[in-house]
C-alpha cells in the first residue's frame, strides 16, 4: 500500500486548522454590555460606548487593564475604588480625579443601579 501523506503535508494541514480556529476565535464579536453584580447595585458596563470612545482600539484596555474575557474578575469591588484610583488600575485608569472620565467619588449612581 502506498503512502499518500507526507510529514510536511500533515504538518501544513494541522497548521492551517490551528490558524483557522484562531482566526474564528478572534473574530468573535465583543459584547455590547457586561453586567457585574455588586452589593451597591449592579454595574452595567457599556462596552460598545467605551470601544467607540477608544476609537476601536481594544489595546487601550486589553490586556493591560482587563483580560479580554467576560468571565475574568473586574478587580474593582467594594473597598477597591480608592486603591485602584491611587494605582490608576482597572476602571480607575480613566475614572479618577483629573482623569479623562468622571471620578468615582460622589458618582456611585452613575454605575451602580439597584433594582
Amino acid at each position: 500500500m502506498k503512502r499518500y501523506f507526507s510529514a510536511p503535508l500533515v504538518f501544513l494541514t494541522v497548521l492551517a486548522l490551528v490558524i483557522a480556529v484562531s482566526v474564528a476565535a478572534a473574530e468573535k464579536p465583543a459584547p455590547d454590555k457586561l453586567v457585574f453584580k455588586a452589593k451597591m447595585g449592579d454595574v452595567t458596563f457599556d462596552h460598545a460606548a467605551h470601544v467607540k470612545r477608544a476609537n476601536g482600539d481594544c489595546k487601550a484596555c486589553h490586556d493591560k487593564l482587563f483580560k479580554q474575557d467576560a468571565s475574568a474578575p473586574l478587580g474593582f469591588k467594594t473597598g477597591m475604588h480608592k486603591p485602584a484610583e491611587a494605582k490608576q488600575a482597572s476602571c480607575a485608569a480613566c475614572h479618577h480625579d483629573g482623569g479623562p472620565s468622571f471620578a468615582t467619588k460622589g458618582n456611585c449612581k452613575k454605575c451602580h443601579v439597584k433594582k
